[in-house]
């Protein structure tokens, strides 16, 4: 879990970026969608190895 909390914070910094450089607005935002979308792939991951341990203890 200490791997979702890393990713959060990455796409945490790009918002905050995005809201900050006006500029390049549409880059950091498109960034921070690439690191949302790595935590729900981290969270699908996650959930997949919980299910398959309980599925190999049964």
């Amino acid at each position: 879990m200490n791997r979702l909390v890393e990713i959060c914070s990455q796409e945490f910094l790009c918002r905050e970026r995005a809201a900050l450089d006006s500029k390049r607005r549409p880059f950091w935002l498109a960034q921070a969608e690439e690191w949302e979308q790595r935590a729900l792939d981290e969270i699908a991951r996650h959930f997949r190895e919980c299910n398959q341990a309980e599925l190999n203890a049964a």
